[in-house]
């Protein structure tokens, strides 16, 4: 039977033997309920499965929240930034009608000054809620204290900083994930094997939360291999020169038999790999991008790490749905799967 919004609160009511008044209370989570008439109005409102109308609330309300996306730019360019971009305003065309208003603030992940300035632009106008992609560190908890300060929820993406205590963080469990690579690697790998780890990054703030995947790592293979040779270089640059060039020198020096870059700049290297026609290098790295897995259906990439990054954006705008229309308490971490990708199922992977 389909319970409608009035009879559905005078009915819940009536079973509880409360006042309508009450139920609003529970519905609404304010205090002066007792513990145990609220455990009863919730059991009933289970039995009916009772759903309130949130959309007729919001029509009358005619309030109208506004939420900020703060991430790089690169969507436009067909990057990684376009997945969650599409899983947020998929998220929009479901829930916008409840009174939503999205305004995007697009930065140059490479330029820190870019990253402040847009984030002021923000705090131009009214704000209730913000995406955001934390890729600086220091600059990202500074705009979260602005937020605090204003009384304004945020939502981070793809990197967390737990000390900024942000409404929700969506993404992996970095360390988790660096293990996860370590895991597939033990079986293309033999005692006393050379490894190489490559955090290529431009900023130091990126570096740092890359770390934690390479600590993930570490700890897998040493707690795996008697005698590993794990070798870890951090190149703030994705210029292909210098890449090159570093590259030549460090495989002169050893033979190594494993790559793993942490982030999605792995197709710089599997370009080095297909240029110099190294068969027996294997190479792991993150993120599905067009560059990427062009490379991953040649065989120059043999893994790819990723996280779902379309659900990311998707989630992190139904956190703010959550928080601010349905009224319901939102998770502050929810982790992604951690997807492994070959040439053999990429096609299949809804990311």
């Amino acid at each position: 039977m389909k319970i409608t919004e009035l009879s559905g609160v005078k009915e819940i009511a009536r079973r509880a033997d409360v006042s309508i008044a009450t139920v609003d209370r529970v519905l609404h989570n304010r205090l002066g309920v007792a513990q145990k008439t609220k455990e009863k109005i919730l059991n009933i409102i289970k039995e009916m499965d009772y759903k309130p109308n949130i959309l007729a609330k919001r029509l009358a309300s005619k309030r109208v929240y506004k939420f900020g996306i703060l991430i790089p730019n690169d969507h436009n360019k067909a990057g990684y930034w376009k997945a969650p971009i599409t899983g947020i305003e998929s998220a929009y065309s479901e829930f916008g009608e409840f009174g939503v208003e999205l305004s995007y603030y697009l930065f140059d992940k490479e330029n820190r000054k870019n990253f402040v300035e847009m984030y002021d632009v923000i705090f131009e106008q009214p704000v209730d809620g913000i995406i955001l992609a934390p890729i600086f560190l220091k600059e990202s908890m500074d705009f979260a204290i602005k937020c605090l300060e204003n009384r304004v929820q945020y939502v981070f993406i793809e990197t967390n900083i737990p000390a900024a205590r942000a409404l929700s963080y969506i993404g992996a469990d970095l360390y988790q994930s660096g293990r996860v690579v370590g895991n597939i690697c033990q079986y293309l790998l033999e005692e006393k094997d050379n490894v190489l780890v490559l955090n290529i990054a431009k900023n130091v703030d990126s570096a740092e939360h890359l770390e934690k995947r390479y600590e993930g790592f570490k700890d897998f293979m040493l707690e795996t291999f008697k005698k590993i040779n794990i070798t870890n270089i951090s190149l703030e640059s994705d210029n292909a020169e210098i890449l090159n060039y570093e590259l030549d020198k460090l495989l002169k020096k050893r033979d190594v038999r494993l790559i793993f870059v942490t982030n999605g700049r792995v197709h710089l290297v599997a370009e080095y790999i297909r240029k110099h026609k190294l068969k027996n290098v294997k190479l792991v790295g993150y993120n599905y991008t067009i560059q990427n897995i062009e490379y991953l259906k040649s065989g120059h990439i043999d893994f790819l790490i990723c996280q779902k990054p379309i659900e990311q954006g998707y989630r992190a705008f139904v956190a703010l749905y959550e928080h601010f229309i349905a009224k319901r308490k939102v998770n502050n971490v929810q982790y992604m799967p951690i997807d492994i990708l070959t040439k053999e199922n990429y096609m299949y992977y809804e990311y």
